[in-house]
């Protein structure tokens, strides 16, 4: 079970100190399932510290990865348009503390912090440019430019000349994300490691150098 045991380490953090009531902290460990696809869409998530991944399981038992989100991120929020149920599945992908928000305080916190309120619609302005890049991504991109992107993504595209850890994840689901079979995920894996772009002993780190292969035509 989920225990009260939140870090503090952000803005979003801070300003959700304001809620009196409505707010449970929650600690998952990896692989916890915070909601699944299905239940009733009742809250609102915030990411503190760790990372959490969205599913969607198809009715034909196939799985899909649409999301990762890190800290500061924002999840659920579908319940704020009046979607009755989670559309996706939401997993603990490392060990994460997450903050879940009634829908009722979130609205009126929305309605009366005028900090919060703008935080939160910069994100969802975030939120909304990124899903274009990605559909934009999937519709012009090769799979090895669409991996480069995501493995960038997911290592918050890192600094230069620094490798940067990437939470992990199996090639079934970069497979998924991507749009393409596993052998392709484990041929552009292995072109980029003998490349130098990335290293995966036990943990993958990703090289900033690899937006090289995007950038390139």
């Amino acid at each position: 079970m989920p225990t009260k045991r939140v870090k503090g380490k952000n803005g979003g953090y801070a300003l959700l100190n304001n809620l009196r009531d409505g707010r449970t902290a929650q600690h998952h460990q990896a692989g916890d399932t915070v909601f699944r696809q299905g239940d009733p869409a009742d809250a609102v998530f915030y990411i503190n510290d760790g990372q959490v991944q969205l599913k969607v399981i198809s009715d034909e038992g196939k799985e899909r990865m649409i999301a990762v989100l890190g800290e500061g991120d924002f999840f659920g929020e579908g319940c704020l348009a009046g979607q009755p149920l989670h559309m996706a599945t939401a997993v603990a992908a490392s060990e994460s503390d997450v903050i879940r928000v009634q829908k009722s305080a979130m609205t009126r916190m929305l309605r009366e912090d005028k900090a919060f309120s703008e935080m939160f619609t910069e994100f969802l302005l975030s939120r909304n440019v990124r899903i274009e890049e990605d559909l934009i991504d999937q519709l012009f991109n090769s799979s090895e430019k669409r991996l480069a992107r995501l493995l960038l993504l997911l290592a918050n595209l890192g600094k230069d000349g620094k490798m940067e850890p990437v939470p992990k994840i199996s090639q079934e689901l970069l497979a998924a994300r991507v749009g393409t079979t596993r052998s392709r995920i484990n041929h552009f894996m292995n072109k980029f490691r003998d490349q130098g772009l990335i290293e995966y002993n036990g943990d993958l780190k990703v090289h900033s150098s690899l937006i090289n292969i995007i950038v390139r035509e």
